[in-house]
């Protein structure tokens, strides 16, 4: 690729604001209306918060705080951080008193932006332990306490004092001294293992991997993205806010996960950034619709779902579409496809799925309905796309081709060892484990996996990798997403590391466990002692059996146990992005596990 044009995200921005001025750049609801900022009011809304940092002492390389669910005041103070040339380090909204604690503590943040009441307790309960803090920016407005001092994100910047032409001047020199590899963000990793470890990306890091990812995936200017992950990971940060600005698209704040199905049919938008959990769940309910009709109309479905897919391979694989094809397409297309289409609204164009593996079957099952999702990987520590599928370059059961500049390589273990512009700095304050992540210069992964014809194809995280008794080695991804496809499971963890056989544990999905318990006529006081009723013990047995026909003997599941709740972010079973956080899991169920492998033994 050509390289990239601009020396830092704020030299991005103002000329954005400058070449696009009027064109929308955010949109996002205020008081039950949508209301939208053009790029010149976007630029305008971030040099006002750099100036309002300016004046509390901030100076270029200091680091600057947001601990805040998704709203359009993260992006702008992210913005303001950035063009005062200070540090974000963003931390995620879901995080306890003491995991904040030790961000703050370990970046040495000196303000902190809040969205609001919540998140400002959590800083009270840590007060004394983060003497660094000097202030709270709350983007709700409500009475601090003198221990603590606030102040609001409106008085911040000073919002009915326009910045002055030489205020102006002041911060254009102060963007103009940030260079590309100056440190842009510290992000700390979610951390399924250990401790946190602080990710150092510069400029130039997540600046190369946002134009890469445009002209790779070839992503015109005008799209809409609808914005719904945590901006605190970077492959929100990077794709669905970084990118959007680049291409001179518009992001579209989503109300939240739970809503994201009305504010598709809303915003309409032509791209989305996902992680699988939610490509589940989708797939999940048109099942269960499907499930419901009549015994013709679901094998029209089927027969439909088959034509779909032969199309997908003959166009995007052979590129080459046989007439009659084309034609039982367009009949499938407009009978059944296009109806499913208008779930997402009517503009979307592809959606882009990482942070965690997408289940073959399910990724092929979209493309086939014409909803295409370009599967990519990446790392935080990578910015975080390294490689990704596109229309001109898919294979399914891969993550795609590297991006320009950038390399891949296979170490006599499995590991994937990776190169590119795009990979970071080294970890903040850690210089042990950022010589530790690197071999003659590649970055050590973590995934197992190999190169297939130019495509990278993920097998496991090395350290998930169970290794059994037997002296075979399992990947539970691949089980744990087969498991998932079934309409009576929601999640699923698979063990057996260092066991004689595989066992799991599985969280029913709640509306179909309910209405088994209604049909069977099964007495219960609360879900705890439902899941441990006969009957629907046995209904899952069948379920696990079903699963296991399709496993290699070694790698089907003896043993599981069923859990009455969801594993969750608040509860620190899952990270940010829904992956399983194994080391947690493994410890907080340590009996349940236990007495899978001793119930076999008696």
């Amino acid at each position: 690729m050509e390289k990239v044009p601009f020396r830092s995200i704020p030299d991005l921005l103002r000329h954005q604001a400058a070449r696009l001025d009027t064109k929308l750049a955010v949109k996002y609801r205020k008081q039950g209306s949508w209301v939208t900022l053009s790029y010149s009011q976007f630029f305008n809304r971030a040099l006002m918060v750099a100036r309002g940092l300016r004046k509390l002492g901030i100076k270029p390389g200091d680091k600057v705080a947001i601990l805040s669910e998704n709203r359009v005041g993260w992006t702008i103070a992210d913005m303001g951080i950035l063009c005062a040339g200070a540090v974000t380090v963003p931390v995620y909204a879901t995080n306890t008193p003491d995991q904040v604690e030790y961000t703050l503590n370990h970046s040495d943040a000196r303000i902190v932006f809040i969205s609001g009441k919540w998140q400002y307790r959590k800083l009270l309960k840590i007060k004394d332990a983060i003497p660094m803090v000097q202030l709270a920016v709350s983007f709700e407005r409500f009475l601090g306490e003198p221990s603590l001092p606030l102040t609001t994100f409106y008085q911040l910047s000073e919002i009915d004092d326009p910045i002055t032409d030489q205020e102006r001047e002041e911060l254009f020199g102060v963007i103009d001294a940030i260079g590309p590899e100056s440190l842009m963000t510290i992000i700390y990793t979610s951390g399924t293992t250990g401790v946190p470890k602080g990710v150092m990306l510069s400029h130039r890091n997540l600046l190369f991997d946002a134009f890469a990812t445009i002209e790779k995936a070839a992503v015109g200017e005008g799209e809409v993205f609808l914005s719904f992950l945590p901006l605190s990971h970077v492959l929100e940060r990077c794709t669905g806010y970084y990118l959007p600005i680049a291409s001179g698209g518009m992001i579209a704040f989503a109300d939240s996960i739970e809503k994201i199905a009305e504010n598709m049919l809303e915003i309409q938008p032509t791209i989305m950034v996902s992680v699988p959990r939610l490509f589940e769940k989708i797939h999940s309910r048109i099942y269960e619709h499907v499930h419901q009709l009549s015994l013709f109309k679901r094998k029209l479905f089927r027969t439909v779902l088959a034509v779909g897919r032969r199309y997908v391979y003959a166009r995007y694989i052979d590129k080459k579409v046989p007439l009659w094809l084309a034609l039982q397409h367009a009949v499938a297309d407009r009978l059944v496809f296009s109806k499913l289409r208008q779930r997402f609204g009517n503009n979307l164009k592809f959606c882009s799925s990482g942070g965690a593996p997408l289940d073959r079957e399910i990724n092929e099952f979209f493309w086939s309905i014409g909803v295409p999702i370009l599967e990519g990987y990446g790392l935080t520590e990578t910015s975080p796309v390294l490689c990704n599928n596109t229309f001109e370059q898919l294979r399914f059961g891969t993550v795609g081709t590297p991006l320009a500049e950038t390399e891949f390589r296979v170490a006599q273990d499995g590991e994937l060892l990776a190169r590119g512009p795009q990979v970071m700095l080294g970890y903040y304050k850690d210089e042990e484990s950022s010589r530790e992540a690197f071999s003659d210069g590649w970055l050590k992964t973590g995934d197992i996996g190999r190169i297939e014809g130019g495509f990278v194809v993920i097998t496991d995280r090395k350290k998930d990798l169970i290794v059994t008794a037997g002296g075979k080695n399992i990947a539970p991804q691949p089980i744990e997403n087969l498991l998932k496809r079934d309409k009576y499971i929601s999640q699923a963890y698979v063990y057996g590391d260092k066991r004689p056989y595989l066992t799991a544990l599985l969280v029913p999905t709640l509306e179909k466990l309910l209405e088994f318990a209604q049909e069977k006529k099964i007495v219960y006081t609360d879900l705890e002692e439902l899941v441990v009723h006969e009957p629907v013990l046995e209904l899952y047995r069948q379920r696990v059996e079903a699963v296991n026909a399709e496993l290699a003997h070694y790698e089907t599941i003896k043993q599981f146990a069923l859990l009455p709740r969801d594993f969750t972010i608040e509860a620190g079973e899952l990270t940010p992005t829904l992956k399983v956080k194994r080391r947690v899991i493994s410890e907080r169920y340590k009996d349940k596990i236990e007495r899978m492998y001793t119930v076999a033994e008696n």
